[in-house]
This record gives C-alpha cells, sequence and structure tokens, in this order.
C-alpha cells in the first residue's frame, strides 16, 4: 500500500505539471486509505499548493540551479512539513523526503534533497515577519497590486489573511423538514461536531457527508455562508415563477427553493448535461419538486423560457474569493480572466430580457474583482434604462464566516 507522502507527491505531479484540480485528483486518490492518512494527504496537496510562493523563497538560496520537476515537488513537500507541520519532526520530515526521492525514481538527487532540507531547517526564517507579502502569504504580487489599487489596505490585507486559512464549512436547513436547531441535533446524532450560527449549521469536525443519515435523508445541503445570503437576497416567494441562470452546484437553486415553500416553479440551469443531472439528483434528495433543472446557454437568448418574477445570474468569474477552497486559484495570471466581464455581461443582458416588470435580478460572482462586479453591473445598468440598483454587496472572507463574494439586487420598473 502506498504512502501517505507517496500518495501526495504522485498528486502534485498531476497538479502541478498536468494542471489537474486539486479537489478532483484528492477525491479519486484517497479513496481507501486511513482516514489519519487521508487527512495527511489533504494537508500536504493542498499545503504545497498553497504555499508554493513562500516554499520558493526559502529554497531559492540553497539551489544552484532549478530542480527537476519531481526534486522540486519532494523539497517542497520536505520544506512544507519543516515549516507548516506541528506533529511532523524535522528529522522525520528530511528523512522521509529522502527516502521519497528513491521511491520515485530520484535516487541520484538523496544527496542534493538531504542537503537542502537540512540548510533550510538550520536557517529559519520567521515567514510572518517578512516584509514581502506575496513571501509571507503565498499570493503572486500583480493580484496584491490589484487588491491594494481596488480595495483599502484594511480589506488587502484582510482578504490575505484568509487565503491560507482552513475555510468554515456549512449546512443549510431544509425547512421542509427541520429548523437550524433540529438540524444540528440530527448532526450531533450522526456523529458530527457542530454549531448553530445564525440560520446555518456550522460544521467543527471532518465527516463523509454523503454517508450521513441527515444528507441521505435530505435534510440539509451544502453551501457557504455568503452564497446562502446571496440567494436569500433574491427574496423569493411561494407561487413565483425563478430562473437560476447558471445554477450548479445547486445549493442557491435549493435555498431559492425552500424559500420558496416548495410552492412554484424554479428553473436552474447549467451548460454542462452532468451538472444538470447533478442538479436533479440535489432536488430529488431534498425533496425540492419545485425545481426543473434542464440544460441552457445563459449567454444567448432563448425564447423558450418563461417570463420569471426574478433572475438569478451567478455568473462564471474568476474565483478570487474562494482561494482558501481552491488554492491554484490565486496563480492565474490576470491576463487570462480579462476576457470574463464580456461574458458575464452578455449572461446579465440575456438573462434581465426574461424578468417581468416589477421583478427582481440578482448578479453575483465569488470573486474580488471590480472589472467583474461594480463595473459590469454599472455598464448594464448604463445601457438599460428600466432597470434600478437596489443594493451593492461586497463580502470580505472571514474566519467564520463566508467566502469573498459579490452581489448586486436590480428591480426592473416601466
Amino acid at each position: 500500500m502506498k504512502s501517505a507522502r507517496l500518495t501526495a507527491f504522485e498528486l502534485l505531479y498531476e497538479v502541478l505539471q498536468s494542471g489537474a484540480y486539486s479537489n478532483l485528483a484528492l477525491d479519486g486518490a484517497v479513496k481507501g486509505l486511513s482516514p489519519k492518512d487521508k487527512a495527511f494527504v489533504t494537508q500536504l496537496v493542498y499545503g504545497v499548493i498553497e504555499r508554493r510562493l513562500t516554499l520558493d523563497y526559502l529554497l531559492t538560496q540553497y539551489l544552484a540551479s532549478k530542480p527537476k520537476p519531481k526534486v522540486k515537488i519532494i523539497l517542497y513537500l520536505g520544506v512544507y512539513q519543516l515549516y507548516f507541520t506541528d506533529k511532523v519532526p524535522a528529522s522525520a520530515a528530511i528523512n522521509e523526503s529522502v527516502k521519497l526521492a528513491g521511491e520515485v525514481g530520484c535516487a541520484y538527487y538523496t544527496k542534493l534533497i538531504n542537503a537542502v532540507l537540512h540548510q533550510v531547517n538550520d536557517n529559519r526564517v520567521e515567514i510572518d515577519k517578512t516584509d514581502d507579502l506575496s513571501v509571507q502569504y503565498s499570493v503572486p504580487q500583480p493580484l496584491i497590486n490589484m487588491w491594494f489599487k481596488q480595495y483599502s489596505d484594511e480589506k488587502t490585507l484582510q482578504i490575505l489573511q484568509s487565503v491560507n486559512e482552513k475555510p468554515p464549512v456549512f449546512a443549510v436547513p431544509n425547512p421542509l423538514y427541520v429548523d437550524e436547531s433540529e438540524l444540528q441535533y440530527e448532526l450531533l446524532c450522526d456523529g458530527v461536531e457542530c454549531e448553530v450560527n445564525g440560520e446555518l449549521v456550522q460544521i467543527l469536525s471532518g465527516f463523509d457527508v454523503k454517508r450521513s443519515r441527515a444528507f441521505q435523508n435530505g435534510l440539509f445541503h451544502m453551501e457557504d455562508e455568503s452564497s446562502y445570503r446571496c440567494a436569500k437576497a433574491l427574496g423569493a416567494k411561494a407561487g413565483e415563477t425563478v430562473l437560476d441562470m447558471c445554477a450548479a452546484p445547486g445549493g442557491k437553486a435549493f435555498t431559492i427553493a425552500e424559500q420558496m415553500q416548495n410552492d412554484g416553479t424554479l428553473y436552474a440551469f447549467d451548460i454542462h448535461p452532468h451538472k444538470v443531472q447533478l442538479l436533479k439528483d440535489g432536488a430529488n434528495r431534498l425533496g425540492l419538486t419545485c425545481i426543473q433543472a434542464a440544460l441552457n446557454d445563459a449567454s444567448v437568448y432563448h425564447d423558450n423560457i418563461p417570463m420569471a418574477d426574478r433572475v438569478l445570474c451567478d455568473v462564471p468569474c474568476s474565483g478570487f474569493g474562494i482561494i482558501r477552497r481552491k488554492p491554484e486559484i490565486r496563480y492565474k495570471e490576470l491576463d487570462s480572466v480579462k476576457e470574463l466581464p464580456l461574458l458575464q455581461r452578455q449572461i446579465l443582458t440575456a438573462s434581465a430580457r426574461y424578468l417581468k416588470c416589477g421583478g427582481t435580478l440578482v448578479y453575483s460572482t465569488c470573486t474580488l474583482n471590480k472589472k467583474e462586479n461594480e463595473k459590469v453591473v454599472e455598464a448594464f445598468l448604463s445601457e438599460n434604462d428600466c432597470f434600478t440598483l437596489e443594493a451593492m454587496t461586497t463580502v470580505f472572507p472571514s474566519a467564520n464566516g463566508g467566502d469573498g463574494f459579490f452581489y448586486a439586487v436590480m428591480k426592473k420598473h416601466d
């Protein structure tokens, strides 16, 4: 059976060299591992991805040339254990890294790996006291510069301080069956440590969601607090017709349908067939018969979609508000996302055509980038004078709160 470190190495090689998504790669690789090894592999993989720039900083001064990819990943794993794990002794971090080199065909480099890791360990740096924010938080400088330009210094530091934190996990009670206190009781009976946090239940211990009796019985769905607040801001009511234009994975759609008391019709669209099936499966599990999941390209207007009382556009975005959940997002080149506002405006403009007079339109993203947020809304409003802005909210990530998020509430009038 593979060791946890070998599994972590193989996953990191797949992510860093082949561009695999860390969460998807992890899901498949950790099956069959003990809970302890699963937790250690997850910590190593996410930790190395999160701290890559910091690890490069710590390694560079001891490397005369650029190491081969496999050697670099071994060094990443070794330095991460030396600096960012509490329960791994320095001797184990170094010795196991040397052993790992032999297991992955890098035995020739064992002396180099051993020497570099000893030097890193013997010459420790206080990372949290360095003046270089990019090194301190392992976030590329262009992204930091963008946040400083768009937001206050205080808000930028708040974002940076959140990116390497463990994100909070929330369960949304299904009001058809339970309220937050009753869901907490059911989860405690399932052996899940949790507490009520506002209208949600915050999960405080790891657990297999799909094996939970409460989950199987449709008592809750998982959704971040910011996403939940956005869905509630739509203000859906029983008996209405509502459109969720980019609905997968379904959290907002489920919250909206529950707010409608499962009375009316909520059309939940997505452009990918497998995601439409996920929406259907989730609605069935929760007993939400008002949800009609269907395939649709939200950027194009279709006259077979009915007029609606409320429309939600949670558009594709750069994701800079959810870095703590998907650590590789921080390394996106800013140029790679500069075309997104055009697509976002297309989706918003097409979706607005389905709204009845007097109806509510919500535009949202899970990013912190004004070009994808305020600027898109302002451009839309300048071209559509039958809409007025009711509220515009930017949520900055917090330790026991939601992820970075943006949503704007607009009303349509004659």
